[in-house]
């Protein structure tokens, strides 16, 4: 998240918007007589803070943002001119000697020309990337590409510019800096930071190099997100026989049977078929959990976990190969001389981090350690349940889904499609919406503006406070396998900036995009969400939080942009946390035809299946994580063994079920290869480690103490929320370093020590019996309790007259 023209050295500027995308800057003092011309013609000239995404068109691509880029090189030339010209003056002392070199444009002036050169073009590139997310099509792709060179080259140039550099050197190194602000010193040490990683420091053939390197990363992951798109696209299964889709639930069945029709078979029904199952999510895993056909599971994860590959055969049209296995090796040795000899591309990323390579595997390994003997209790368990339910062979990749989900209706006693009419998306939201009042006292409602749409079904949301409004954002919810990219994100329309604020008013009031892939309506029923979309639509709107609850009114520091990349999934991260809090469910789950709220009963159930197998899934990401640091720090791409064979490696000491050989999902990890997130994977778990440090603030304060919840959430509001990319993470923290201590404990992977003046079987059903647990408590414990806790642990008590005993449950 950083400001759209000091992204050179990240190519996910140009690639897929998985998460968090181009943040954008723009130029006030144009005045093009074309641009007014062409203006009413071409949506993104003089692109307004709601762009007009009902207009936008592939033909209005190249135009519009070559006129955009000829308009700021121009206002480039005049910023570093003004620069060259004003760059220093020569005092002379009482005796007649040079003094220091001071600076003639003050600091805020330098600081508010930088912000305002890229904002137009910014947004505009900013919608254009948008409506190819979630409106791809052949024509969009072939006029990004056109231009994608041009605007490659100009960043190249804004990142380079020597006058710029010298001007920040200049300021970092005089009295001037220590009387700055917070935000204004984290802009002076960005930017220059930014300028030495984009090979400032280079000349001649190396920075040809350099900036070629540039070029072809952009197009390499622009091709890689496609290949992904494309061949998820391509993929389908048409079943006819109820056979085959048997042990699918009413609600798969449904969404199958609307493919088919979309695809052309007008009398497709639910109840008959026929029905088309894909590789996005609502369709794929429904069939991973519930199909009773082996085959039919293991033909569909094959499919998916070789998606762009060498094995998932060719295009339909004869084009190029799907196959990502060189893209990824091309992306790899770029990175690897990245900066023609001087330093590695790979090391980059963690330079713009909280932390650095030793501290994320330090971090990736405490939490394998405290995870890997209860992972392999896990397997063991679900292949004695698989067995118990006649399953005799043992179990593979497609078979573990399954059985988990049988195991888990079996302990708790509900299954997924329970809860589905209780989370219906209006009901979801207005609990959200309600939550975001009890913490941050915003009010959250349809907005009173209308604004161009994409979608029909693309809703817009207005955020206020104290009656006033502060924020905006859109909301695209469902998956549209056609032309959305897959996956869940959240992205920027336009930054809170005081320098961009129009006319009277202040500050530009930032705006948003949360686009997710949930399930959608079907036949007269709502979308019914699964609980995992559910906590994916709490998670973007912490992201949304960020951006649009920012006070920071430095527009290079606002909101999102300027957050070390493994701190910004902090809010998000923190947002899923209150799915499990009762306060919160009573809001947002309620039958959609009954207005009934979910039984108490039921949401005990799910808060205990919390983390069911919790250590599994932490390992699961603790491998993507290690693969990507390893992939960006010690591997060879020219070496023998392939970004497969590393996979596999890794995978030995953080798996207990080995990949099979087949497994390509490398070439479908889009987040490290198309997403940002290249030697980044693990701030998905440093960041939660915060949010959990941030969430224990509530639970310490009491979640039941209402008015405790408001103050610590004020408080939150505040400082994580508020001051944005103006101040660093760690100042905004609890004051201290990050701990993985109550991350383990939220997922009961470390013992949980629980005080009170007697037995909460509720506290300790919350950490889900991975490991012992000790209680310590002012009574014995009832036989009624002990028959409650888990076997193995061990129960400590005492009496009113100090004396302990201990009972093995």
């Amino acid at each position: 998240p950083r400001s759209p023209l000091r992204q050179v050295g990240d190519p996910s500027l140009f690639g897929s918007r998985e998460t968090l995308g181009l943040r954008g800057g723009t130029d006030k003092s144009k005045s093009s007589a074309t641009m007014s011309t062409a203006a009413s013609e071409n949506p993104l000239l003089n692109c307004p803070v709601f762009p007009r995404f009902d207009e936008i068109k592939a033909e209005h691509v190249v135009p519009a943002t070559k006129q955009l880029i000829a308009d700021n090189e121009k206002s480039l030339a005049t910023l570093e001119g003004e620069l060259t010209a004003k760059e220093y003056k020569m005092d002379v002392d009482v005796e007649g000697e040079l003094t220091a070199k001071e600076y003639k444009m003050d600091v805020t002036e330098l600081i508010n020309k930088l912000e305002a050169l890229g904002d137009e073009l910014g947004r505009s590139w900013g919608a254009v990337k948008h409506m190819e997310a979630v409106k791809d099509s052949e024509p969009l792709r072939k006029a990004v590409e056109e231009v994608q060179p041009e605007l490659v080259k100009f960043n190249l140039q804004v990142s380079q510019s020597e006058p710029i550099y010298k001007a920040f050197k200049v300021v970092k190194d005089s009295p001037t800096y220590a009387g700055l602000s917070v935000a204004q010193k984290r802009i002076v040490d960005s930017n220059l930071l930014e300028a030495e990683l984009a090979g400032i420091a280079l000349e001649g053939e190396k920075k040809e190099r350099f900036n070629a390197i540039q070029q072809e990363l952009a197009a390499l992951s622009t091709q890689f997100s496609n290949n992904v798109l494309d061949c998820t696209k391509a993929f389908s299964i048409r079943l006819t026989t109820k056979e085959e889709v048997a042990g699918l639930p009413e609600s798969a069945l449904g969404l199958a049977a609307q493919n088919a029709k979309s695809k052309g078979d007008e009398g497709a029904t639910k109840e008959d078929g026929p029905w088309l199952i894909t590789l996005d999510a609502p369709s794929y895993l429904p069939v991973m959990k519930h199909a009773k056909d082996r085959s039919l599971r293991e033909k569909v994860y094959k499919a998916y976990n070789t998606r762009a590959s060498e094995g998932s055969g060719s295009r339909p049209d004869g084009g190029k190969s799907f196959d990502n296995s060189q893209v990824i090796n091309q992306i790899l040795a770029l990175k690897e001389g990245g900066a023609a000899g001087e330093a590695a591309l790979r090391n980059v990323s963690t330079a713009q981090k909280m932390a650095t390579l030793e501290d994320a595997m330090d971090l990736m390994e405490k939490l394998r350690a405290s995870s890997f003997a209860p992972a392999e209790k896990e397997l063991a368990d679900l292949q004695a349940f698989a067995k118990k339910s006649a399953f005799d062979a043992e179990l593979q990749p497609w078979d573990v889904t399954f059985y988990a989900e049988r195991q888990l209706e079996e302990n708790y006693a509900f299954n997924e499609e329970d809860l589905r009419p209780y989370f219906a998306l209006p009901r979801v939201l207005d609990g959200l919406f309600s939550l975001a009042k009890r913490l941050f006292d915003v009010d959250v409602v349809k907005a009173e503006i209308q604004v161009p749409l994409w979608d029909k079904e693309v809703q817009f949301w207005q955020i206020n406070k104290a009656g006033k409004p502060v924020s905006y954002f859109y909301l695209d919810p469902y998956a549209r396998p056609e032309e959305k990219r897959g996956g869940a994100w959240m992205d920027e329309c336009a930054g809170r900036s005081r320098v961009m604020a129009v006319g009277s008013d202040p500050v530009r009031l930032p705006a948003a995009h949360m686009v997710c892939n949930q399930s959608p309506p079907v036949g007269d029923k709502p979308s019914l969400m699964t609980f995992q979309e559910v906590e994916t639509v709490f998670h973007e709107f912490g992201h949304a939080l960020q951006h649009m609850l920012t006070t920071q009114d430095e527009g290079l520091v606002a909101g999102i942009r300027g957050v070390e990349w493994d701190a910004v999934e902090t809010p998000s991260q923190f947002m899923e946390n209150w799915c499990y809090d009762k306060a919160t469910m009573d809001k947002v789950a309620v039958h959609y035809e009954t207005g009934e709220k979910m039984p108490a009963e039921l949401f005990e159930k799910v808060k205990a299946a919390k983390n069911y197998r919790a250590a599994t899934m932490m390992l699961r990401q603790l491998q993507f994580a290690v693969t990507d640091l390893t992939l960006h720090s010690s591997y060879d791409p020219t070496g023998s063994a392939s970004v497969h064979d590393l996979y596999r490696e890794v995978a030995k000491k953080y798996q207990v079920m080995q990949p099979l050989d087949y497994d390509r999902f490398l070439c479908g990890f889009s987040h490290i290869f198309a997403g940002g997130y290249a030697a980044g994977y693990y701030s998905y778990k440093w960041a939660e480690v915060l949010s959990a440090d941030c969430f224990g603030a509530f639970e310490e304060a009491g979640l039941a103490d209402d008015a405790k919840v408001q103050e610590t959430g004020r408080r939150f509001r505040d400082t994580i929320l508020a001051k944005g990319g103006g101040q660093a993470p760690k100042e905004e923290s609890r004051g201290r370093g990050p701990s993985p201590e109550a991350l383990l404990r939220h997922s009961g992977l470390v013992p949980a020590v629980v005080w009170g003046r007697g037995p909460s079987p509720e506290a300790l059903l919350r950490h889900s019996w991975l490991v012992p647990a000790v209680v310590l408590g002012t009574r014995p414990f009832s036989r009624g309790v002990a028959q409650a806790l888990p076997p193995g642990l061990f129960v400590l008590s005492s009496s009113s007259r100090g004396r302990g005993r201990a009972r093995r449950v």
